[in-house]
């Protein structure tokens, strides 16, 4: 009868509570998404009125909005650039390339990572993968040139040790791309890890023994339970992939790049940084950069469209 009581009294508390209003239902969990949503405003939001400059002529006494308009003329001038060709055909292939090669490879270290039983050397190896993605692309071009330097490296030195002659890896055309494809791999390949290990952890334990049970084998199970667990994830990760396919990594290229593998190396933002903002034309840089953005979020939506059609959630 007590209980009856109590429950009647908490009934019409609970139902008044269920009626307010979601932010005053849900105050703390805003109140801790507040820092990251006024950080997403400051330096996101404010600063796209900044993209008008593409359609003026900027100059800086006058400022943004005093400037003369005039109007697609950049766009033209970006357009009719005898390189930009070259330079939009650099940035597609290197960006598909680092997709091909380096999106699976986090998805693979992941599954062999959720496989080891040995917990310390799983977390020693987890750790040494992702360290490399805090560390700044300077410092690894440095280390890259010094480790594939002609003259003095030690991969060229043991090339030589072998009776061949020495390769100029950051000079050849032929090798730039990959090389600039494995560094990429290599920075980021552990951080991937830790989102597809997070989707990994929670995966029902009881699928797994029962396809034990059944007689799968790891690799059965991997394939069977693991992959199609975890697809959601995939295919998320595929799609902001995607919507970023025009950012070929530009502090990577200017890093590593020089004169000689122009032709292979040059994409949308080193040619604009050398060419907009070596002769200060910021329209025109920004005009370039919102050519970009037009072209990823179209991607984006096309693959969020396809990705909807076959079953998944897509991201909106």
């Amino acid at each position: 009868m007590k209980a009856a009581t109590a429950a009647a009294i908490r009934t019409p508390q609970a139902s008044k509570r269920a009626k307010r209003h979601p932010l005053l239902r849900y105050w703390d969990l805003y109140l801790m998404a507040l820092p990251a949503l006024i950080f997403l405003i400051v330096f996101k939001y404010v600063p796209m009125y900044g993209v008008v400059i593409a359609f003026k002529d900027y100059n800086i006494m006058q400022g943004v909005f005093h400037s003369k308009w005039i109007g697609l003329q950049y766009f033209r001038e970006l357009f009719a650039f005898d390189e930009f060709p070259r330079v939009i055909r650099n940035t597609l292939l290197i960006s598909l390339m680092k997709l091909v090669v380096g999106f699976p490879a986090p998805i693979i270290l992941a599954l062999l990572l959720n496989e080891l039983r040995l917990e310390k050397f799983k977390r020693s190896v987890q750790t040494v993968t992702y360290i490399p993605h805090f560390i700044s692309w300077v410092v690894i071009g440095g280390i890259a040139v010094d480790l594939l330097s002609p003259s003095s490296g030690i991969v060229n030195k043991l090339i030589q040790s072998l009776g061949f002659e020495p390769i100029f890896f950051l000079s050849d055309e032929k090798l730039f791309r990959w090389i600039l494809v494995f560094s990429d791999m290599w920075k980021e390949v552990g951080w991937g890890a830790i989102i597809y290990l997070a989707a990994l952890l929670g995966i029902n334990e009881e699928m797994f023994q029962a396809a034990t049970v059944d007689g799968a084998g790891r690799l059965r199970q991997i394939w069977h339970i693991s992959l199609p667990s975890i697809r959601s994830t995939i295919v998320i990760l595929l799609l902001l992939r995607i919507g970023h396919l025009l950012d070929a990594g530009f502090e990577q290229v200017l890093v590593m790049y020089n004169p000689t593998v122009y032709d292979v190396g040059d994409i949308i933002d080193t040619y604009v940084f050398r060419v907009g903002l070596g002769t200060m034309q910021f329209g025109l840089t920004t005009a370039a950069g919102l050519f970009k953005s037009a072209i990823g979020c179209i991607l984006l939506v096309l693959a969020n469209t396809l990705a909807r059609r076959m079953g998944e959630d897509g991201i909106f």
